[in-house]
């Protein structure tokens, strides 16, 4: 990390409790300021760079600060790029040693042996929160070993995002609802304005998500509810068809070669119809005031012939190592933010939505009204997120398999090699079968 970010992003809470006693002559022991040092505990945490500012400054000056200083504990929060993440949480899980807490942003199975078990996390919070969504179990408990590897707070919906002037006057005035819409208004968008749709075909968390919920809406999963490799299927070859025929009518090559950004850059920019993305893409239109952000239209995941379905897009699971200094710390320190988790729904702007419903009572009423979205009710599809947004390795559990072909990016690469027309779409859902079964094959011996 570079030094710049670094004075940014690392931030240090310490409890000034021994001053504080001795100011008011309370307590032999803080007559020795050493010894009140040495009493004091430290909990580190690395944090994703939120994209929105606000949730890290509420996070790390509004819920650390004060809980460091009510524990005795220095709260050391680290945040770093997306892009970071996954090669920061190897050198720690390979030197056995980094942050007490890590939070990932994709179910971290593989880590199940460097890791503690956070079923007590589960257990503490709902106590006072009710149970957690189906979503958060799913990414984080092995049903193997019932150990959960993780503990997840929340999660972002992956909406469809679409220029909804060009939908009307496509004949779609709410935008698609169906992927069938989607094909035929994009093609008529295309032909008539020349903007293209902008589904990723490329190595990158977006194009990989936006392809899971094409894959499974169709049908399609690349295993089955009992982790059996399953992606070689009529249903996995009928959505490859369905994305090779898109690309060829309402996209441009471009989006093989996209990387993370790219979705939000080409939406903002007003070149593309419609992107599977988010709302940090009308958030930032917001934030920044872009003339674009009243032109775009917030819808839920699309019906496809099997179901309507998507992805999390990001999914916070927030991991203990095994080799933690204070573990003790840091559990506690995910119990008592879950208590505080209706404000950090908010300081996130509706992107991190509860796996505990309950912890934000009134989140359909917040959704329905909000000044800073054009229009105010623009969120309030998100409303029923939590009907139509399911976890990585769905039907299943998330596990270190799938894990695996999801940061190789097996799926997209399926869809790209039919639509570049590399292959034939039986051949390349055949090459994805072969290496998600050597995948699976691996983790079964390990």
């Amino acid at each position: 990390m570079k030094n710049k970010s670094r004075d940014v992003s690392r931030r240090e809470f310490m409890t000034i409790a021994g001053a504080e006693v001795v100011a008011v002559g309370l307590g032999p022991a803080f007559l020795f300021p050493e010894r009140a040092a040495a009493q004091q505990k430290t909990l580190t945490i690395a944090q994703w760079r939120h994209f929105v500012p606000g949730y890290d400054k509420w996070f790390d000056d509004v819920f650390a600060k004060p809980w460091g200083q009510k524990h005795n504990t220095r709260v050391i929060v680290d945040h770093m790029a997306i892009e970071e993440i996954n090669a920061s949480a190897a050198k720690e899980a390979a030197a056995r040693q980094g942050h007490d807490l890590f939070l990932f942003l994709a179910p971290p199975a593989g880590y199940e042996k460097q890791v503690i078990d956070h079923a007590e996390i589960y257990q503490e919070v709902e106590k006072k929160h009710g149970k957690a969504i189906p979503l958060a179990h799913r990414s984080t408990l092995n049903p193997k070993t019932k150990k959960y590897f993780a503990f997840s707070d929340s999660y972002a919906p992956d909406p469809g995002n679409c220029h909804k002037g060009w939908w009307a006057e496509a004949g779609y005035p709410n935008g698609p609802d169906t992927w069938d819409e989607l094909r035929i208004g994009a093609r008529k968008i295309r032909e008539r304005t020349g903007h293209p749709c902008g589904l990723g075909l490329s190595q990158e968390v977006d194009s990989d998500m936006a392809l899971r919920a094409l894959l499974w809406s169709f049908g399609g999963a690349e295993q089955d509810e009992r982790g059996s490799v399953t992606i070689n299927s009529k249903a996995t070859v009928d959505a490859v068809k369905y994305m090779r025929a898109l690309f060829q009518e309402s996209q441009t090559r471009e989006v093989f070669t996209w990387s993370t950004p790219s979705a939000s850059q080409s939406t903002l920019a007003g070149r593309t119809s419609y992107a599977i993305h988010p709302i940090s893409i009308t958030r930032q239109a917001e934030r920044e005031r872009l003339p674009i952000g009243g032109r775009l239209a917030i819808q839920p995941a699309l019906q496809g012939p099997a179901k309507r379905i998507a992805p999390a897009h990001v999914t916070d699971c927030y991991a203990i190592w095994n080799f933690a200094r204070n573990k003790e710390g840091a559990k506690q320190f995910l119990v008592d933010y879950m208590d505080s988790f209706g404000e950090a729904f908010q300081a996130s702007e509706f992107y991190n939505f509860p796996c505990f419903p309950s912890t934000v009572p009134n989140l359909a009423r917040q959704l329905s009204h909000d000044d800073k979205a054009d229009p105010p009710d623009k969120y309030k599809v998100l409303a029923n997120a939590s009907d139509w947004t399911t976890n990585i390795g769905y039907p299943g559990y998330a596990n270190a398999a799938t894990e695996e072909v999801l940061n190789t990016f097996v799926v997209p690469t399926m869809f790209a090699q039919a639509a570049r027309d590399e292959m034939t779409p039986e051949a390349a859902v055949a090459a994805a079968e072969k290496e998600i079964k050597r995948i699976f094959d691996k983790w079964k011996t390990l």
